[in-house]
């Protein structure tokens, strides 16, 4: 899944608008203006498509937990270090982290998505790379877990 749709799929879950994508890379360190996001938005087919990078798309989600959770005090701005590669299990982490989402959250956003997933495997996906209880966030998890968080958000 690019970037791209991934960011739309966020924007759209989470009903933000143009204005609100504004500030939440704002609250990350870069300013953005209103044709970057239209840019970013697009789908490839259509004119003025940007596409949108692994850092690019980390500093939306940063900012989506500054602009959901608050900045820490003392802490730096998250764009002082931006990532160089992302994959769906950070993506993950950041939007349960962004959205405060427990365990039965998690379970039950991809249970609207028709997943079912043990509590075990779930805490899998959130588990240090490297580590051997570790488990990739498949495609199909992070779609569903996209998918669901749509319908979770709306109920």
């Amino acid at each position: 899944m690019a970037n791209n749709d991934i960011l739309r799929s966020i924007r759209d879950a989470l009903t933000i608008d143009d204005a609100t994508m504004i500030q939440i890379f704002k609250h990350a360190g870069r300013e953005i203006g209103q044709s970057t996001i239209s840019a970013l938005l697009a789908s490839e087919d259509e004119g003025g498509y940007i596409p949108c990078s692994d850092p690019v798309l980390g500093f939306f989600l940063d900012g989506l937990i500054i602009h959901k959770r608050g900045k820490q005090e003392g802490a730096p701005l998250p764009a002082t270090q931006p990532v160089t590669r992302l994959t769906r299990n950070a993506i993950v982490k950041k939007l349960r982290i962004a959205l405060d989402l427990k365990e039965d959250d998690l379970v039950s956003i991809l249970h609207a998505a028709h997943i079912e997933i043990s509590k075990n495997d779930l805490s899998a996906l959130f588990r240090k790379e490297g580590n051997k209880h570790y488990k990739e966030c498949s495609e199909q998890i992070f779609r569903g877990f996209l998918k669901g968080l749509a319908h979770y958000r709306r109920v």
